[in-house]
């Protein structure tokens, strides 16, 4: 009810108007909720999923506590401290024993989740796996631990998505990526949290509860891969997987002062893994890896790209990892923006984007200003991709659930009649463009005749993208990335924001994020006087959902063209490296 009310205020609509919403609001609320939460039944089985949670838990902190009596003289905490590299080069040397390294991470994780409550269930058949790693040493991720979104398919598990429609149907097999880091020597050993339906930048569900960011806990770690990106910032693991249809793996990456890369969809199979509103085809998701630094997100994307996959999914382009490319150090014609243009970016956000922008030049690379295209037509554009149906499908996925506190702002304006949202967005468009906007494109499509032209609208953005790309002749583009981590109930107020992320699903470029600095006094004081461009409801929230996060992490985004994962990352390398070098 409180966006509806910004709304109202916002707008000043006179008595009868304000009135009329305000009845036809509570109605459609109470109606949502009343058909999406049958009560008893529901917290029953919320009840047997916390269960199974607790149970797994307590049975691998037994195993822990078992093998640290068995393992007294062993000190398993420098292992915490290691790179992936590091770890992957003393496990094949053998100067490490799996065992040791599985043990020491599973013992973190625990520690973290109670901290963090950010995992949804520990797989226990990973102690299993533990047993047979060793003969399968020359797997490039023998034994390492890796942490997995709760989408993400194992078998004999549930797949949630953090509704309930989902729970207590176990999947039959292994997604293909578990599949393929099994057969590199990794052992995958728990599911992480993710936001109800996976379709917010937030990270809570009715079953799981709230996720929390490791460098403050009074915000959120971002989403839907937000477990991911908490688990791994929190030191609990020190590789994951996570997907992103909108900046999930971005988001959190982040939020939560860790590296992250969205892959352009395709370069990476997507069987095996769950998804609030399959089918949907215009905004494709795509699974990537998460990360403390950007050599792990190379070396896990070497591995993946292997000829297993390609045999398991021949969907997938076989294209092996390029390392040449990775490790070129040729310089770079970089595309670079500041602000889109449709919501401002916090002060944070701007400022490592510009000292960012000047340790590239001081070694070297070349700047080009570079402007996305159309950008608030493109945002009803993704929004009506996304959700083409106006919201139906996702829906009938809260069936049977009730609806989680972080997402309830969100969707209470997906409960609208179709007639009311266009009457609404007419009302309000000429002293409210973007929650008119936002009204209309909510509306859905509303036939197949125009689907198909949605299809062919995202086509002709994507060619005219790339030739504006190519008419500036850059190799990469450095931008800004949502920073810093939000308070709690504000990811579903603001939608606004994520075109500074889905404008790349939707492009279906590859794009990832290294953190690059932390929130100074001088940003929260400048926060003070920020006003936005719109200064409408959408400014107002962002400004309240950022304040208060000195110390926080800040990131950067790079991007480059489709199918060039390896020359993104080697500008993030890039960036990661000249950050370290201005720090010392």
């Amino acid at each position: 009810m409180e966006y509806m009310k910004e709304v109202l205020r916002e707008a000043e609509m006179d008595c009868w108007t304000a009135t009329l919403l305000t009845v036809v609001a509570g109605v459609g609320t109470l109606l949502l909720l009343r058909r999406v939460f049958n009560g008893r039944e529901a917290k029953e089985k919320i009840q047997r999923a916390r269960n199974r949670r607790t149970e797994s838990l307590r049975r691998a902190e037994e195993a822990v506590i078992r093998y640290k009596q068995s393992h007294q003289t062993t000190n398993l905490a420098p292992i915490l401290e290691l790179s992936l590299s590091q770890l992957t080069k003393q496990l094949h040397e053998g100067s490490l024993d799996p065992k040791d390294v599985f043990h020491s991470y599973m013992e973190k994780t625990l520690a973290v989740h109670k901290k963090l409550n950010c995992c949804t269930e520990i797989l226990l058949e990973s102690f299993d796996q533990l047993e047979t790693v060793g003969s399968n040493k020359e797997g490039l991720l023998y034994g390492v631990p890796v942490s997995i979104k709760d989408n993400c398919d194992y078998k004999g598990h549930d797949s949630s998505c953090g509704v309930l429609l989902y729970l207590e149907k176990p999947v039959q097999e292994d997604s293909v990526l578990v599949q393929v880091l099994k057969k590199q020597g990794a052992i995958p050993f728990v599911k992480t949290n993710l936001p109800q339906g996976l379709l917010s930048y937030d990270c809570s569900n009715p079953i799981y509860g709230q996720t929390v960011n490791p460098h403050n806990l009074q915000k959120t770690s971002g989403g839907s891969s937000g477990g991911e990106g908490a688990l791994i910032g929190g030191g609990g693991s020190l590789l994951g997987i996570g997907t992103d249809v909108a900046g999930s793996i971005r988001i959190p990456a982040s939020f939560c002062g860790i590296c992250g890369l969205k892959p352009t969809a395709g370069r990476l199979s997507s069987q095996g893994f769950q998804a609030a509103c399959p089918g949907q085809k215009s905004v494709r998701a795509s699974p990537g890896p998460m990360a403390r630094d950007v050599d792990s997100l190379a070396l896990c994307m070497q591995a993946l790209l292997c000829d297993h996959m390609f045999s398991l999914d021949p969907t997938v382009p076989p294209l092996p990892f390029n390392m040449q490319i990775y490790q070129s150090t040729k310089p770079l014609r970089i595309g670079y923006l500041e602000n889109d243009g449709f919501q401002q970016p916090s002060p944070s956000m701007v400022r490592s984007v510009r000292e960012v922008k000047a340790l590239l030049e001081q070694a070297g690379h070349t700047f080009v200003p570079f402007q996305p295209l159309r950008i608030s037509a493109t945002f009803d554009l993704i929004v009506k991709s996304l959700l083409a149906d106006g919201g139906t499908t996702f829906f009938q996925k809260l069936v049977g659930s009730p609806v989680d506190p972080a997402l309830k702002q969100q969707i209470f304006p997906y409960a609208f009649p179709m007639w009311f949202k266009k009457a609404l967005s007419f009302l309000l468009k000429p002293w409210f463009p973007r929650i008119s906007s936002s009204l209309r494109a909510l509306c859905g499509v509303g036939s197949v005749g125009k689907l198909w032209e949605q299809h062919a609208a995202v086509e002709d953005y994507i060619k005219e993208t790339i030739t504006h790309w190519k008419q500036c002749n850059i190799d990469v583009l450095l931008c800004p990335v949502i920073a810093p981590a939000y308070n709690f109930f504000y990811c579903g107020k603001i939608t606004t924001i994520g075109t500074y992320t889905m404008l790349y699903n939707l492009l279906n470029f590859p794009a990832g994020v290294v953190p690059v600095t932390t929130v100074t006094k001088e940003d929260e004081e400048e926060l003070k006087h920020y006003e936005g461009i719109y200064q409408d409801v959408y400014d107002k929230f962002f400004k309240e959902a950022v304040t208060g996060a000195e110390g926080l992490p800040v990131a950067v985004q790079c991007v480059a063209l489709p199918w060039q994962e390896e020359l993104c990352l080697r500008f993030m390398k890039e960036v990661e490296q000249l950050v370290k070098q201005s720090r010392k």
